[in-house]
């Protein structure tokens, strides 16, 4: 079983739902707390990505008046009191999604429109699992332990090919295919998903570069650090540890040409 100590999902919720598409062919999910700067500008660049289009909005611990503007946007709203977080955020909202390909954005980061399609056109070419081509810088002296911990995961994964691409950064898409096997609880844990689409057998492919890093808002550091590069680096630990279970105690590499039987 794997523990986690971010919320699972809310004591209470209220759904306000507004204009969907009978049968949308695709479904944005957008969780959203306190982003009235960004968020009208997000959903429109959203609307935009195909004609058939839902657009869910989780908006969640918001104070600053983004429910609000989101109320006045046709879209899905879900809607919940207290903070969950991006990652249950996305889990909740796909699962209402009923899209063939779900995308996955965030409210803080405005993105064009051409920027979101390829993600789009890749899962309908066949891609079950489209990943942001962004890896994080890794030329500095000291590299941040959320990119240390990508690249060693997909190390693991036997896939070093995708470098530091992963389920934890958007944008990323997954078919229909990939939600029912990954299923949307498990995308609150976005390496742990990213590590069950591998193992699942999922084609799973970095498809297009979308510079997160530069468009990411900068986040307040404590005196412990980043607490949200800890829970992810702790998310990482914990699919590890996944992974281990599933492939024995080395994660299903070899001993190669050590005898540990020789050893006394």
């Amino acid at each position: 079983m794997i523990a986690n100590n971010r919320k699972r999902g809310p004591k209470r919720r209220r759904s306000v739902r507004s204009g969907p598409y009978a049968s949308p062919y695709l479904s944005v999910i957008i969780p959203v707390m306190n982003e009235r700067r960004t968020i009208a500008r997000v959903i429109r660049e959203a609307k935009r990505i195909h004609p058939n289009t839902e657009v869910i909005v989780v908006v969640n611990g918001s104070t600053d008046g983004t429910k609000k503007i989101v109320a006045q946007q046709r879209v899905t709203v879900l809607s919940y009191e207290e903070p969950l977080g991006h990652d249950v955020g996305r889990s909740i909202g796909a699962n209402a999604a009923r899209g063939k390909v779900l995308l996955f954005i965030d409210g803080d980061m405005v993105i064009p429109c051409k920027q979101l399609r390829p993600f789009v056109q890749a899962i309908a070419s066949g891609t079950d699992v489209a990943l942001n081509d962004y890896s994080g810088p890794t030329h500095k002296r000291t590299v941040h332990g959320v990119v240390l911990a990508k690249h060693v995961l997909n190390i693991m994964l036997s896939r070093p090919d995708l470098h530091g691409t992963s389920m934890t950064a958007v944008p990323h898409a997954l078919s229909r295919r990939a939600l029912d096997i990954i299923q949307p609880p498990n995308l609150s844990i976005p390496p742990l998903a990213h590590a069950m689409a591998v193992q699942r057998g999922l084609h799973v492919k970095a498809v297009h570069h979308v510079n997160v890093g530069k468009l990411n808002p900068s986040r307040v550091r404590n005196r412990n650090g980043d607490p949200l590069e800890n829970l992810i680096v702790g998310d990482h630990l914990e699919t590890m540890d996944w992974l281990s279970h599933e492939l024995g105690v080395r994660g299903g590499f070899t001993d190669l040409t050590r005898n540990r039987e020789i050893a006394r």
